[in-house]
């Protein structure tokens, strides 16, 4: 498994993460898998190269970092955990006394004295100043409670405020062969030194080649019904993506890979890519994903994808 340094000062990580989105269950999914079905998904981690889990305080409102603290229960020296807290009224808060208290309530769910990764979530809107925030994360930083501090679904100037008051080591933003806005902001946080870790990376299965527009979700499942104009699986969207996914499949076949595994080895070799984020329930999925981490695209094949991008995707 390959292994990349976040950010300048970040520590070395996996190129391929555990995502435990799925973990606990949750609405988006209209879903929840069983529990042991979970850990035994996250147990796969330690067979596969997989070095860090990503969680958060609002994945199954907890239930996530707790069904992580079982997988590895005994084996916490052997993987790095990153999680998040999120601006109310989904999460704790972004104010410096609810930040802390989110970090304290992550710890203990997760079982452990320190967080090797903490992030904020995405942007609050309710009015607290990022500083406030960005202090407190820092001030976590310092008392040892956590080992790195990162941000999510930020934007080139809130992450520039932050910068102001300490270093971003790391941010995670959705990015996928059909996610391709923030490239740019991507590539910049690579030249500053800020981590980049993908989430996102098979849009949602899309990219897996297992979806097809006879494909039904379950009810409640984000991906069903009528989306949002912006969503992969709203109409037109849907059966332009699949297109895309039809164009690489030859791809995929030539090199002897599968679809899901083109998509994150192309991802990983993007500019300023640190590692992508690969969640899955099934044991099988994830030492496919973690096989990507040994995977290495030649730019001539690169290329022939970026031509394939270029053909299929609007705008």
């Amino acid at each position: 498994m390959r292994r990349n340094r976040l950010g300048s000062r970040g520590p070395e990580l996996s190129a391929i993460g555990f995502g435990a989105w799925e973990a606990g269950g949750g609405s988006e999914w209209g879903h929840s898998p069983p529990e042991e079905q979970v850990v035994e998904a996250i147990l796969t981690v330690f067979e596969s190269g997989i070095d860090w889990i990503d969680t958060a305080e609002v994945y199954g409102r907890g239930r996530s970092e707790e069904l992580v603290a079982r997988a590895i229960a005994g084996r916490r020296d052997q993987v790095m955990i990153a999680t998040k807290v999120a601006p109310q009224p989904e999460g704790s808060g972004f104010e410096a006394v609810q930040v802390r208290s989110a970090c304290e309530g992550s710890l203990r769910r997760l079982g452990t004295d320190h967080v090797d990764l903490y992030q904020l979530h995405w942007p609050d809107e309710r009015g607290v100043p990022v500083e406030e925030t960005w202090d407190a994360m820092a001030a976590l930083l310092d008392d040892g409670l956590v080992r790195s501090i990162g941000v999510s679904n930020f934007d080139r100037a809130l992450i520039e405020r932050c910068e102001a008051i300490r270093h971003v080591d790391s941010i995670q933003q959705e990015f996928s062969m059909l996610r391709l806005e923030d490239r740019d902001l991507i590539g910049w946080c690579g030249e500053q030194g800020t981590g980049v870790l993908s989430y996102g990376p098979l849009a949602y299965g899309l990219l897996t080649g297992a979806i097809t527009s006879e494909t039904r979700f379950d009810e409640g499942d984000f991906r069903g019904g009528e989306a949002e104009g912006g969503s992969l699986f709203a109409r037109g969207n849907r059966e332009r993506n699949l297109a895309l996914v039809e164009a690489l499949r030859p791809i995929a076949q030539r090199l002897g890979i599968t679809l899901a595994q083109l998509a994150l080895a192309w991802n990983v070799a993007q500019p300023g890519v640190t590692a992508a984020i690969a969640g899955s329930r099934n044991p099988d999925h994830v030492r496919s994903n973690a096989a990507v981490g040994d995977i290495v695209l030649d730019e001539a094949t690169l290329s022939e994808l970026e031509a394939v991008l270029s053909r299929t995707t609007p705008g």
